[in-house]
């Protein structure tokens, strides 16, 4: 099904993980691909690996909390294919993990830049380009700590759950615009970033899944490319858990 035919998205953090999964999914499904990440030499590969699978993509490698290497990839988007119709704000770090007391400023500043400058950059750099066309999807990628707060792990929780707060806030503000802001907020998923956790921190996660395992990329893929497309078309401003039963509301 090529529900993205025509339709150009950009995805941060698309190197790898769940952004890589995202970018896959969609250009799978017809979108052309502007992927953005700061680890070139990650990025090239995955580059690689959709343009050998038939996807038309691209590739601006900086970083999200970075406002100038944001409007550089923003503006390579427009002159390479003239719109944007997607967004799915992607990029984020665990940092590390410690009771709060343990944890230097520094470790808070290094979270917030990326999980929450990053996704603030991004919108308000594509946002303008979408309201020209009175259409878009933007998708946030969250996290059920934002909603219920992992100990060892504050940093992480609090920026998360400001994604959440903007993406509520957003959302009111595009909601009769024809641009629809939602965010996902999942449990834990089967990537590389669980290696930035200790191996105690990982278990407390899981065993807080009445599934009883991990997510996988694939299922977060597809609840994303369904909010990033126009059969989503009556839910803005909304969160949606994808935690194996974790959170219930």
């Amino acid at each position: 099904m090529q529900r993205f035919q025509g339709q150009v998205a950009i995805v941060t953090g698309a190197a790898r993980g769940i952004g890589l999964g995202v970018a896959r999914k969609l250009g799978n499904e017809g979108a052309r691909i502007m992927m953005t990440d700061k680890d070139e030499q990650e990025a090239v590969r995955a580059l690689a690996e959709l343009t050998s699978n038939g996807v038309e993509a691209a590739l601006a490698v900086g970083d999200v909390a970075d406002e100038s290497d944001v409007e550089r990839a923003v503006n390579q988007t427009i002159e390479r294919w003239g719109r944007i119709d997607v967004l799915v704000n992607n990029a984020g770090i665990v940092g590390n993990t410690a009771y709060l007391w343990q944890l230097a400023a520094d470790d808070l500043d290094r979270a917030y830049r990326t999980n929450l400058r990053g996704v603030f950059l991004y919108c308000q750099k594509v946002i303008p380009h979408m309201l020209r066309r009175g259409y878009g999807r933007i998708v946030n990628i969250a996290s059920i700590a934002g909603k219920e707060g992992n100990p060892r792990m504050v940093p992480y929780s609090a920026t998360k759950a400001a994604v959440i707060g903007l993406t509520k806030s957003l959302g009111k503000e595009l909601a009769t615009s024809g641009i629809l802001v939602n965010c996902v907020t999942p449990g834990v998923v089967r990537t590389r970033i669980l290696e930035q956790t200790t191996p105690e921190q990982v278990r407390y996660m899981v065993e807080r899944i009445p599934m009883g395992r991990t997510g996988e990329i694939e299922e977060v893929a597809t609840l994303v490319s369904w909010l990033a497309s126009s059969e989503c078309s009556f839910s803005t401003g909304a969160v949606f858990d994808i935690s194996g039963g974790r959170a219930t509301y």
